[in-house]
């Protein structure tokens, strides 16, 4: 039996890191791949502790997951944002090149590179000029270039991930869908009043069960081109109001909704949906996962968290 490969996972310890930790088993989307996390307390800014873990593990393959990746928060610091999401992705990459790495590393950008498009020009695609329009994004489209530097300069098999937007068990309050969910279970315990506070929940995303989003990646790993750019979606435009109905009806109320104007972004795209052909060309991935069971799963684990 050959040994599994080892898979230099940074940001580990984060919502998308702990799904692809348990994705690590046998008949999960990273079967046959040793999960190696970055450990706890690790900076990525640190240039030699980078280095130095990187020597340690000595990865078959990478997954680049480590980032600031709250775009309200790239506005209150920005230079944090770019150090951490374009800096650190230089470390690792020099890192990679003084170890002498021959594998594959996938860099996680966003679908928030493509900034506001026009209804007219949905669903994006690759082919769909990027426009930052946030710190968070800007970051994330230098730091694709970077690693695309490095595949064309250095050989490295990179491959560029944008994901749009991807929810499920174990996501921060801070973001949308588990924000409501938690209000939804507060308020189906009697304990909140039956009223939910919300940004703009007419605006439309295309989300993908961050389980689906783990088997993309692997997937990439797996028979991805190396020097490509993939989009990760479901293809799927919905409401935000539709999601929240939805988890209030599994939770049987039926409160008022008021918009927060503090919940309002200054960069809102009021309408996303991308399309995922070219990874399903390239590897045969398509998401599997019900949205209906995702919504489930997210409102247990707010119920779960009271």
């Amino acid at each position: 039996m050959s040994a599994a490969k080892r898979l230099l996972v940074t940001g580990a310890t984060g919502f998308v890191g702990e799904h692809v930790r348990l994705a690590c088993v046998a008949g999960g989307a990273f079967s046959g791949w040793e999960f190696c996390p970055a450990p706890k307390g690790w900076n990525i800014l640190e240039a030699e502790r980078v280095k130095a873990l990187v020597s340690e593990v000595r990865p078959d393959g990478v997954l680049h997951l480590a980032a600031q990746s709250f775009v309200p928060r790239s506005f209150e610091a920005p230079r944090e944002t770019l150090e951490v999401n374009l800096m650190g992705t230089l470390n690792l990459l020099q890192a990679l090149s003084a170890t002498g790495f021959k594998g594959r590393m996938i860099y996680v950008s966003s679908g928030d590179v493509y900034g506001r498009v026009a209804d007219e020009s949905l669903p994006v695609d690759e082919s769909t000029p990027v426009a930052p329009r946030s710190p968070y994004a800007v970051s994330k489209v230098a730091a694709e270039h970077l690693c695309l530097q490095w595949q064309r300069s250095e050989g490295l098999e990179a491959m560029i991930a944008r994901p749009f937007n991807h929810v499920g068990p174990g996501q921060d309050a801070r973001f949308v869908l588990p924000a409501l969910a938690r209000q939804v279970a507060e308020i189906e315990s009697g304990r909140k009043s039956p009223v939910i506070d919300a940004g703009d929940i007419y605006a439309t995303r295309d989300f993908t069960d961050v389980r689906d989003v783990v088997a993309a990646y692997a997937a990439m790993l797996a028979s991805g081109v190396a020097g490509q750019t993939y989009l990760i979606a479901s293809g799927r435009e919905r409401r935000v109001r539709d999601l929240l109905d939805a988890m209030c009806d599994l939770a049987g109320v039926s409160p008022q909704i008021r918009q927060d104007p503090d919940k309002l972004r200054p960069a809102e795209q009021r309408r996303m949906v991308a399309d995922a052909g070219l990874l399903r060309r390239d590897t045969g991935w398509m998401p599997r996962i019900a949205l209906e069971n995702t919504l489930l799963d997210i409102l247990n684990d707010a119920r779960n968290k009271l």
